[in-house]
């Protein structure tokens, strides 16, 4: 029997938490035949393609796709080209499906045509916080109010997304030229708006990403968000579109003003090295602003 939507997981050496998701995607309230999981691994080294194989033999749904992949617009992309499913629903390696996420996604599109269905994607540092949110639904921190219903191309997040393939086909799948960090999935929301479909929010479809980001890793991939959103820029050169992705003439001053007081710097590091907060938003945004300079060759 053909599944009426394929899971797409891109994923490269993430075998410590891919043991959590693999198992909380096959644990759905829905049917086994009705859905499949596609693994497309870019060649990973850790253990991937025997924990894989091992898990699959009771489980013919869940298939691995191992290949050369430059990035995770290149690895979704064999997803799609594999998937056997009218519906594709994306999500990654380190992210904890709920027992409903499956079937939420799929009534949207058993309801609706010329949609993309996004989700509540929760950001947990460990087991434990899931486990504590996943009781708590009184301590989940979401990014949008349960009562948002439509969502702009800025928020289509793959972590917790599904579109139809055939809507998938039609506007080209992900843009392979995102080698890098960030962006490659709002592009394709943007495309995906742009032709038409309406990007729905459904707060009950949720899943947790278990990732935490030490401070001098994110201020790194800031910046190579930063060089992604000048690719997306070229790409869509509207101003709509600069201002949304915050390649503005006042970041551009703040970011001068920074640069140009050393003391300053260091002094809004320390402060957000120590904990969350304003001086740490100033650096995130300091970085992701200086990767957009750097694509731009100022």
């Amino acid at each position: 029997m053909k599944p009426e939507l394929t899971v797409v997981i891109p994923t490269y050496n993430r075998i410590d938490t891919l043991r959590y998701v693999i198992p909380s995607l096959l644990r759905q309230d829905l049917r086994g035949d009705r859905y499949e999981i596609v693994v497309a691994d870019s060649n990973s080294n850790d253990g991937t393609a025997e924990y894989l194989a091992e898990v699959a033999k009771p489980y013919p749904r869940l298939r691995h796709l191992p290949g050369p992949y430059t990035g995770r617009a290149m690895a979704r992309n064999a997803g799609i080209e594999a998937a056997r499913g009218d519906v594709v629903m994306f999500t990654d390696a380190d992210i904890i499906a709920s027992s409903d996420l499956v079937s939420r996604h799929l009534e949207h599109h058993r309801k609706r045509e010329r949609i993309a269905v996004v989700g509540m994607e929760l950001q947990v540092g460990s087991y434990e916080e899931y486990e504590r949110l996943y009781a708590e639904p009184r301590d989940r921190r979401p990014l949008h109010p349960q009562s948002r219903k439509r969502l702009s191309w800025l928020y289509f997040l793959t972590g917790n997304a599904s579109v139809r393939k055939s809507d998938l086909d039609r506007v080209g799948r992900f843009d392979e030229n995102f080698t890098g960090y960030g962006h490659e999935d709002l592009e394709l929301g943007y495309r995906l708006q742009k032709a038409g479909l309406t990007i729905v929010y459904d707060p009950l479809a949720i899943d947790y990403h278990w990732h935490p980001v030490p401070y001098a890793e994110q201020k790194e991939k800031m910046k190579l968000a930063g060089r992604s959103t000048v690719r997306f820029f070229r790409k869509h050169s509207t101003l709509a579109v600069r201002a949304r992705l915050g390649m503005t003439p006042l970041s551009l001053v703040v970011h001068e003003i920074i640069a140009r007081r050393p003391k300053l710097l260091r002094s809004l590091e320390r402060a957000g090295s120590a904990r969350p907060g304003l001086a740490r938003n100033i650096v995130y945004q300091y970085h992701y602003v200086s990767g957009v300079k750097e694509a731009l060759g100022h």
